[in-house]
């Protein structure tokens, strides 16, 4: 798996223990970060400036850090 999906997982994860609305919170990271989620699959080649904004709108949004 690449990196940019593992992130994913993760977004999707925090999404859900926090019993938010996904569609809602994905827009929001989406459009912040340029990265559509419902793109990201196991086979998504890493890109390290996807991977950084995408780092960035989670944080943001949902006050994740790695």
């Amino acid at each position: 798996m690449s990196q940019l999906y593992d992130l994913k997982v993760k977004i999707e994860a925090k999404i859900k223990a926090d019993g938010l609305d996904g569609t809602e919170v994905k827009g929001r990271i989406g459009l912040k970060s340029g990265c559509l989620l419902a793109f990201i699959n196991p086979t998504t080649p890493d890109d390290p400036t996807a991977i950084a904004k995408l780092k960035q709108a989670a944080k943001e949004v949902l006050n994740i850090s790695e």
